[in-house]
């Protein structure tokens, strides 16, 4: 088994930036998620609600601030946020840093309503959802309930044989393969048997070992095709039939770094405890 691709969100609910290696610090990929658009409530506006978001590509910059593109708007860098520290809707953390006007203006044209681009000075402040598995001392990003989500190569080619097999079923033509960015992993594992991830509890990608917190559920953002940002059906009425436990449907594992460290695709995975 191994490392087959890497992928870093500067932004939440943005497109992911493919990287050959990364580095692994407490909370996560380094330069992951430390961005979110917010309304003027504080909550997170986030992909499940805004696709549109699907549009805009967010590479981190050296000097600690943000390019930005998407189409129609014009490409803007925004600085590093200096601006007020302001209330946020995300579970563990109160507050987030605001970045520039010319941020909040772009955002609110994207998304046609008022918007404003925060950043998280310090991930230690966000720790993970002990209902999500989280341990004491154990932080996160703007990432929704871990630091990492592994997933599958071998587990999507399973997946999408299903989902071909129940459209011929239903007497439709059969999809072609779903793109993988459908289910926002940060790394994705290769010779692996499909859903063996599920009985990982320990893992090493490289030399850095991870925890698995959880497996993954999922929601209806794995609807939206990320290329032209339209909901479907697929892949959660297919995982409805084949994966569907508690209540959810399941796709990918949540990762949780035991150690610091970097790590590179094509790097070696070893599972370290299994349940």
């Amino acid at each position: 088994m191994h490392l087959r691709d890497i992928h870093i969100y500067p932004l939440k609910s943005a497109s992911g930036v493919r990287v050959d290696h990364a580095s692994i610090e407490p909370w996560g990929l380094d330069g992951d998620r430390r961005w979110a658009v917010i309304g003027d409530d504080g909550a997170n506006l986030w992909l499940g609600e805004f696709p549109r978001m699907l549009s805009v590509t967010a590479r981190n910059l050296a000097h600690g601030g943000l390019s930005l593109t998407a189409p129609g708007l014009p490409d803007l860098v925004v600085p590093p946020a200096t601006g007020e520290s302001v209330p946020v809707g995300f579970t563990g953390l109160d507050r987030a840093v605001t970045a520039d006007e010319a941020a909040h203006a772009w955002f609110s044209e994207l998304l046609g309503r008022p918007a404003r681009l925060v950043w998280l000075d310090d991930p230690r402040r966000r720790t993970i959802d002990p209902k999500h598995g989280g341990l004491p001392g154990e932080v996160v990003s703007f990432a929704w309930d871990a630091p990492l989500l592994l997933t599958s190569a071998s587990s999507l080619r399973l997946l999408d044989e299903w989902i071909s097999a129940g459209a011929v079923q239903r007497g439709e033509e059969p999809p072609g393969p779903l793109a993988m960015a459908r289910f926002r992993p940060n790394v994705v594992v290769e010779g692996a048997e499909p859903y063996e991830e599920d009985g990982w509890t320990e893992v090493r990608i490289g030399d850095v070992e991870f925890r698995m917190s959880e497996i993954c559920d999922r929601c209806a953002v794995t609807t939206i095709d990320p290329d032209t940002w339209v909901k479907g059906k697929e892949p959660i009425r297919t995982l409805a039939r084949h994966r569907r436990w508690d209540g959810k449907t399941w796709f990918g594992v949540r990762l949780v770094p035991r150690t610091p460290g970097k790590i590179s695709v094509g790097d070696p995975i070893v599972p370290l405890a299994r349940t």
